[in-house]
């Protein structure tokens, strides 16, 4: 396992828009524009793994087991001929990317460590672990770091697991990418060492389906391997106020497509397994 510090852009206060009535937690919803955020949060005292949706109004966290997140035709784009981005495919080849930086009608998904539970819990940083993955082509998320290069987070082509960690209270965003059209299982875990000392761990499988199919059918798609069975959730969850709807947003530029932000260094802990 190796550790490395990495720059990446804080942008500016977003503030996202008010929503239509947000359906309960317990049904089934397809996310396929707008902001989200994966992180964990504490649900009736237990460690968990959900999806923060603020497309809803007011924001909510949703089980993963009823989320599905689409990647639509617009987030097609050419694989650039730099070689530096060699890792996504030959140049010219259409993959889907979603972007580091928000881009009209494409989803925009984060992390985030900032749950206000996990905040006051959590000693230093929560390790995100990729522990498997399936679908019809390769999946990787990468960073832009200093002058707009790929730092790589995942990368389903190399050998797996992989983790990355993330601070305590950070929220950030980077450059998710599929290689071909179709429902990909990702099988996550996130870890933490709390101040008293103990250590919890969750682990779940996040869907997402690129293409402009049906996305519903993602959920009939079972992982090979099993995770943790979901947390009970009766109600919904609405997300608390420490993340509200007006935000800071950790990010950067995306690709070389979009363009690079201004912003200041922030200081982030990677880990990648060997």
């Amino acid at each position: 396992m190796r550790t490395f510090a990495a720059a990446v852009l804080l942008l500016s206060a977003v503030a996202f828009p008010a929503a239509a009535e947000p359906a309960p937690v317990t049904q089934q919803v397809v996310v396929a524009d707008g902001h989200v955020d994966l992180g964990p949060r504490f649900v009736d005292g237990r460690w968990t793994v959900q999806l923060r949706d603020d497309t809803a109004d007011p924001a909510v966290w949703r089980p993963l087991e009823n989320v599905v997140l689409q990647v639509s035709g617009k987030a097609q784009v050419a694989v650039p001929a730099d070689p530096a981005f060699a890792f996504l495919g030959k140049p010219g080849q259409r993959i889907w990317v979603i972007p580091q930086v928000q881009r009209d009608g494409v989803l925009w998904p984060g992390w985030n460590t900032q749950e206000t539970e996990v905040a006051k819990q959590v000693d230093r940083e929560v390790t995100w672990s990729l522990e498997g993955v399936e679908g019809p082509g390769a999946f990787t998320l990468f960073l832009n770091s200093d002058f707009g290069k790929p730092e790589t987070v995942f990368d389903s082509r190399t050998p797996l697991p992989q983790q990355t960690g993330i601070d305590v209270n950070t929220h950030v965003h980077g450059n998710w990418t599929f290689e071909a059209p179709g429902t990909y299982l990702l099988r996550i875990a996130m870890t933490a060492k709390l101040t008293d000392g103990s250590t919890v761990t969750d682990r779940r499988t996040l869907r997402l389906y690129a293409g402009d199919g049906d996305a519903r059918a993602a959920f009939s798609v079972q992982p090979k391997s099993a995770v943790s069975p979901a947390s009970p959730a009766a109600a919904e969850q609405p997300a608390g106020e420490d993340s509200g709807s007006t935000r800071w947003i950790v990010g950067g530029g995306v690709l070389v497509l979009i363009g690079i932000g201004l912003g200041v260094a922030y200081r982030r802990t990677r880990k990648v397994s060997a």
